[in-house]
């Protein structure tokens, strides 16, 4: 029969394993801040008298959801939360919790709670990942406070967590990491190793990095075992990255997005594809002309052709399920359509006017036939009064005025003649001349 060790030999043995763990793990974990003023980044949420870090230092965070992009500091964040609050801190991972975990920790939580009136704050990385039932499991516990929740998420949380889950949490949304934060990061890489590295293989690293401070500390650490004891340079770093490398800096990283667009708005396939290959080639990261391209679908083609929009975000979605270099083919499709399309920017104008007078004209109510009228109490103040429903109408719409007086007759959208705008155009010209004289109907 085995030996048992004592509990102190096995205390030891724990101690000396972690210890080995702590050697070994990736620079990012050995690097990763402590406390706030550590953190490297996100100045509007953990600078000086900013919110987040207000409510942290209290120890008064209430339930959260961190919205942002891979190595922008989500997990950072939940651990100096852990180091700092008087609270429980458990956390869990969406990707192996299922609802018996999380069942479990609201059940230590309560437990807890009754025995030594401490509270609990639950941190689940990934939540995006949880399903719905997994979600709903969590939404008592949140809602009579018996646990903060604190979420981390790289998906938008308007579509991947639940709603009332969502209502009853505040959101923070985490930006990604400026070039001079990813420089520090980098700059503390180089002084935890004792290394060097000269001042264009640092922003060579920072633009491959695409405001990813963990990214950026993964070439760096590949690039310390590739430069042994000397300095780092921007060949070691093309090595690294195993030969994608934006070889032209980060000027012509610029230079070659913009060609990209104007390509694309001037409607020029192959020129698009070219400059699509040589940013690839390049090594540019494939979110970033992603986002791009979903951009210029409603900036740049809009109502023309609203499905343009549809393919670039799906070849967005193509590049976080698939990856290259398969999801390459799904982004040159995206812009050969987007290169063909028809183009209007008349939604880009109109958004522009309206924020004009959102901005700098009167304040206005909401007119009292546009108000919720759908609770008790309602219709004795007046709301919804004189509301006429478009469906009740044989058109599908009725003349009738949806805007305060102080903006009435102001035109902000504008379609263009081209493409699927022409129809738009011709549909709202004669709403407008229908509603301007009410005896013309539709026309």
């Amino acid at each position: 029969m085995a030996r048992r060790p004592p509990s102190g030999e096995t205390d030891l043995f724990a101690q000396a394993a972690a210890d080995r763990l702590r050697q070994r793990a990736p620079l990012a974990a050995r690097l990763r801040p402590r406390t706030l003023d550590d953190i490297v980044g996100q100045r509007h949420l953990v600078a000086p008298d900013a919110p987040l870090r207000v409510l942290i230092e209290q120890d008064r965070l209430t339930s959260a959801i961190l919205w942002g992009p891979a190595g922008t500091g989500k997990t950072t964040l939940a651990q100096v939360v852990a180091a700092t609050t008087a609270k429980t801190f458990v956390p869990l991972s969406a990707v192996n919790a299922g609802v018996a975990d999380v069942r479990g920790a609201i059940d230590d939580a309560r437990r807890l709670l009754g025995e030594q009136g401490r509270g609990t704050i639950l941190f689940i990385d990934e939540v995006h990942r949880f399903n719905k039932s997994q979600q709903d499991a969590l939404l008592p516990a949140v809602e009579e406070g018996l646990v903060v929740l604190i979420g981390a998420t790289t998906e938008n949380p308007f579509f991947a967590v639940n709603s009332p889950l969502l209502s009853r949490a505040t959101l923070w949304r985490l930006e990604p990491l400026a070039d001079a934060d990813l420089a520090e990061v980098i700059r503390r890489g180089l002084e935890a190793e004792e290394a060097r590295a000269d001042d264009a293989a640092v922003t060579a690293m920072v633009s491959v990095a695409d405001g990813d401070a963990r990214a950026a500390l993964g070439t760096l650490e590949v690039a310390l075992s590739l430069a042994g004891d000397g300095p780092i340079t921007t060949d070691v770093v093309e090595r690294a990255r195993a030969g994608r490398l934006l070889h032209q800096g980060p000027d012509a990283h610029y230079d070659q997005v913009s060609a990209l667009i104007k390509a694309l708005r001037g409607s020029d396939p192959d020129a698009a594809l070219y400059w699509f290959a040589r940013m690839l080639e390049g090594g540019e990261d494939a979110r970033f002309i992603a986002r791009r391209l979903v951009i210029l679908a409603s900036e740049d083609v809009g109502m023309a052709d609203p499905m343009a929009l549809v393919v670039a975000d799906a070849a967005a979605r193509a590049v976080e399920f698939v990856g290259l270099p398969e999801a390459q083919l799904n982004l040159a499709q995206a812009v050969v359509y987007l290169a063909c399309a028809p183009k209007s920017n008349r939604v880009t104008t109109a958004l522009g006017r309206a924020r004009e007078d959102a901005r700098a004209g009167p304040r206005a109510d909401v007119p009292a036939h546009l108000r919720d009228a759908h609770y008790r109490g309602a219709t004795e103040l007046g709301h919804g009064e004189g509301y006429r429903y478009p469906h009740d109408d044989p058109r599908g719409w009725v003349e009738q005025d949806y805007r305060p007086p102080q903006v009435a007759g102001r035109v902000y959208y504008e379609p263009s003649d081209h493409g699927a705008e022409a129809a738009l155009a011709e549909r709202l010209r004669r709403r407008r001349r229908a509603t301007a004289d009410p005896q013309d109907g539709e026309g």
